[in-house]
């Protein structure tokens, strides 16, 4: 069974989806699942300096919305899911392909852990995620070769990837993310419950007992 989960890095929901799904599977007693993160930007117009954060979300909000109403709810599951979401310490809204390659470049042993620390950089530490050196660290913390790494995000390698997702989530009508899909048969948006997400997995899993 594939599953594939179009995500952004600076989406709180995309992260809790990502651990509601890794619960559901570790309670999955069917076939084996390979899970493939594919990219999609929430905001593709942030310049590559990205925005500063406070004033971001005030505008995405049309100067209505007061900044906790917009953390409440990711905070709230975030926290039932064993996550932690300080918002407080964001400073910069960013531009997130950089990372998006980054994780491309992660070996396939390290890509899941370096995703998780791409987030909780962002979330957790308020870390600019936008920035290359920021990236860098990040890999380096992860048993990356820095010099390596930095070469080839200066270099912009697989940002034809990164697109080449971003592309696919068009095609498939993705306007949203968390998105997941599941053979491609299946799909499902949003931070679902994992009981929700098994449920999904069982009618896969049934489907291809029929075919």
């Amino acid at each position: 069974m594939k599953i594939e989960v179009f995500h952004d890095t600076a989406c709180p929901w995309c992260r809790i989806g990502k651990a509601h799904l890794r619960a559901a599977l570790a309670e999955w007693e069917g076939e084996p699942v390979e899970v493939i993160y594919r990219t999609f930007f929430l905001n593709p117009a942030i310049p590559p300096e990205g925005h500063a954060f406070q004033e971001y979300m005030h505008a995405k909000g049309g100067g209505q919305v007061p900044m906790e109403q917009w953390f409440a709810a990711p905070r709230q599951a975030g926290e039932q899911a064993g996550l932690t979401f300080n918002f407080e310490q964001i400073k910069h809204a960013p531009n997130t392909t950089l990372s998006h390659q980054l994780i491309a470049l992660a070996p396939p042993d390290k890509r899941e852990a370096v995703m998780d620390a791409v987030y909780a950089a962002y979330f957790e530490h308020g870390r600019n995620i936008g920035d290359l050196g920021v990236l860098v660290d990040i890999a380096t913390e992860n048993d990356m070769d820095a010099d390596n790494v930095r070469q080839q995000l200066a270099a912009d390698a697989k940002r034809d990837e990164v697109l080449a997702d971003v592309e696919l989530a068009q095609r498939m009508g993705v306007t949203g993310v968390p998105f997941f899909v599941v053979n491609r048969r299946l799909a499902f948006s949003g931070a679902q419950p994992p009981a929700m997400i098994l449920d999904v997995l069982r009618q896969a899993n049934e489907e291809e007992g029929i075919r």
